[in-house]
């Protein structure tokens, strides 16, 4: 990048041809003071942010040099306020502001112009919506799901009314993912070094408005095409490892219920040809049974009485190529040892009292580890190494990181409010290192649900958390596309889904048909995973019946057969950033392409238009540029509408003509 001095504005011109110009009348910058106050209940948070003051800068002073150049911003009266210096590196610049005045700024805002065309993308993981033009998106990790939402969903139930298309008002949603990073349509990101709260603007036709909670780092990364847009956000960001390759050999079957129940099922399966890379049994360290429905004990170590000969019978199943996966969260339940050791060291986050801070998560207290105590965050790792890693899990869940309160008392001193963003990705880290330090990385995964910036670097796979077990565009099936599409313009490309969903309640359950749909969208992801939900017995499971078995055992053996496929597709996400999912613009021009949140491209050769509505035997699918070619009967597509026939069993799914992968793709029927 060049840096030009020019009549008091600054020129900057990328390798690419396209020019930047900052100056008095481009560029909007404010700072100033706020006090925010933060209200958490069951992980869900209300913010209220009370303005003290704020001043508008103006440009004041250009100064270039060699691969940068340095700004000077002043308020009204002419007084210099704030220092911005410009540095490029890898084609990414870098805009650092310095405060001249010796104000106590806790707030930073400036405006980018934007276009009336444009579509934007990220602020992390977003569930009923994809485009973010038109929204205000809060950077803030949270419950996805509170209270409020699941009372009014409840009565809505109770009356028999049906609104699986109506959306809340956007400011309603949450989200497990925050990131201040967004991506344009025009080609650019931009990502806050922060981890304060802040707050993306794309309401204005004319601007975009970023606000945060502190004086920080800005980014802006400008490219020619998403994929060199994504190796920039990689290079600065980081990337996920590739997933073991025995992830890709079939299903992961989510059972629970004990050592004789993971037989009898993985027996049922085998009969049904199911081919099974592993068993997900998040209750292997115990169940417990609240109003919410099954949940589990939180004390990580074996249970001996619910699983018996476990610790013989692990091995014998990693025998058979069935890998046996668990459970684990940050919290630790009050009732049990591991709690009593970690209160007895001062291990757990305190309240102001300096008792341990019990959160309610559903329906009961927990207390947390605290992540910023050395000897803490190294025993909770020993925990991991040792209880689940050297017992012989493969894999588990890493849940949680959502729920750090902003009143709590942490052992580093530091402020939780600017530590609570960064939770998940801490959590994510103490997870990583495990497998790092013990050999194990490149065979074992985990997957988490929450995440801020650095957990792109340290967790090795997402899901998309708790989906209602249903048919709602913004918690159910539907959902999980946008979440899916919105992390991977983040960085993060790799996730997947519970397969049927989790949350039941009320009328709210899972039947043999969502389960089947669910299961199809699934089988052309980067995991094939199923989850019994909140309440297995009110849920339709893999072996519900004769259809759903055989169902999911067609597509088990689906998911088998793409293994080359999506491990050079995952090896492209780890070595140069370029996600597993994609959206469809990110290969297509186009108004529909950037629009599209209900299709999505598996790797570059793959389209899916799954099937999100109730009872649909057929679906419209959007063909972008290319010449398509159905895995099913073989008939070809171009750039269009069709509506495509789809009974159960038959997902819509095309392979791109002449594909190097079409001999694996024109197979799959077979499967």
């Amino acid at each position: 990048m060049k840096f030009r001095s020019k009549g008091g504005a600054l020129l900057i011109e990328t390798p690419g041809g396209r020019s930047i110009e900052l100056n008095a009348d481009t560029l909007f910058v404010s700072v100033g003071e706020v006090k925010p106050s933060y209200r958490m209940s069951r992980g869900s948070f209300k913010i209220r942010q009370k303005k003290l003051s704020e001043t508008r800068l103006f440009l004041s002073h250009v100064k270039d040099g060699d691969g940068g150049a340095e700004l000077e911003l002043s308020s009204k009266n002419g007084g210099a306020v704030l220092a911005v210096s410009l540095t490029e590196d890898n084609g990414i610049l870098k805009f650092t502001p310095r405060v001249l005045d010796g104000g106590n700024y806790n707030r930073l805002a400036f405006r980018l112009p934007a276009s009336p065309d444009e579509s934007v993308y990220g602020g992390g993981e977003t569930f009923a919506e994809f485009d973010l033009r038109g929204k205000r998106q809060r950077v803030w990790v949270a419950e996805h799901i509170n209270a409020g939402q699941i009372a009014r969903k409840i009565i809505k139930s109770s009356l028999n009314i049906k609104a699986v298309d109506r959306k809340q008002r956007y400011s309603n949603y949450e989200t497990y993912y925050a990131q201040p990073t967004f991506v344009s349509s025009k080609k650019y990101f931009v990502h806050c070094d922060t981890t304060d709260y802040a707050e993306f603007d794309f309401r204005k036709k004319q601007f975009h408005e970023i606000r945060i909670n502190s004086v920080c780092p800005i980014y802006i990364g400008i490219a020619e095409s998403f994929e060199e847009l994504s190796e920039k956000l990689g290079t600065l960001l980081g990337r996920q490892p590739e997933l073991p390759e025995w992830a890709y050999d079939g299903a992961i079957l989510g059972i629970q219920g004990g050592t004789q129940t993971v037989y009898d099922k993985l027996e049922k399966a085998a009969e049904h040809g199911t081919a099974v890379a592993g068993v997900w049994c998040q209750d292997w360290e115990g169940r417990r049974v609240t109003a919410f429905g099954k949940q589990l004990q939180w004390n990580w170590e074996w249970d001996s009485e619910r699983y018996p000969e476990l610790d013989k019978k692990i091995w014998e199943l990693k025998e058979r190529g069935v890998r046996f996966l668990g459970y684990i969260n940050p919290f630790l339940a009050i009732e049990k040892p591991l709690y009593a050791y970690a209160a007895k060291q001062g291990y757990c986050v305190k309240d102001a009292q300096g008792n341990d801070y019990l959160v309610k998560i559903t329906t009961f207290p927990a207390a947390m580890v605290d992540l910023t105590n050395p000897e803490a965050y190294e025993w909770i790792k020993s925990v991991i190494k040792k209880n689940m890693i050297d017992f012989g899990l493969d894999g588990w869940m890493a849940d949680f990181g959502e729920y750090l309160p902003t009143d709590c008392v942490l052992f580093s001193g530091e402020n939780a409010e600017k530590v609570h963003n960064s939770w998940p990705a801490r959590w994510a880290k103490v997870n990583r290192e495990a497998l790092e330090e013990t050999g194990k990385l490149g065979e074992i995964f985990f997957f988490t649900r929450a995440g801020y910036t650095d957990t792109v670097k340290y967790s090795t796979l997402m899901w998309a958390g708790d989906q209602h077990t249903d048919w709602t565009v913004d918690f159910g099936l539907p959902s999980v596309i946008p979440a899916s599409l919105s992390l991977s313009m983040c960085g993060f490309g790799l996730t997947h889904s519970d397969i049927g969903g989790y949350t039941t309640f009320a009328k709210m359950r899972r039947n043999p048909e969502l389960f089947m749909r669910w299961a199809e969208m699934n089988a052309f992801s980067p995991l094939m995973r199923s989850h019994e939900g909140s309440n297995p017995d009110l849920n339709a499971q893999f072996d519900a019946n004769e259809q759903v078995l055989a169902h999911h055992a067609k597509f088990s053996r689906i998911h088998r057969a793409l293994k080359p496929y999506l491990i050079d597709m995952t090896a492209l996400n780890a070595e140069r950033g370029i996600p597993v999912t994609r959206p469809l613009f990110y290969h297509y021009d186009g108004e529909r392409e950037r629009k599209e949140s209900t299709e999505y491209l598996l790797g570059r050769d793959l389209l899916v238009a799954p099937i999100i509505r109730e009872g649909a035997k057929s679906r419209e699918v959007y063909f972008p540029d290319d010449r398509w070619i159905s895995i099913w009967n073989g008939k070809e597509y171009g750039r269009g509408c069709a509506e495509i026939d789809a009974p159960i069993g038959t997902v819509p799914v095309f392979y791109r003509k002449n594909s190097e992968y079409s001999e694996i793709f024109e197979k799959l029927k077979e499967a």
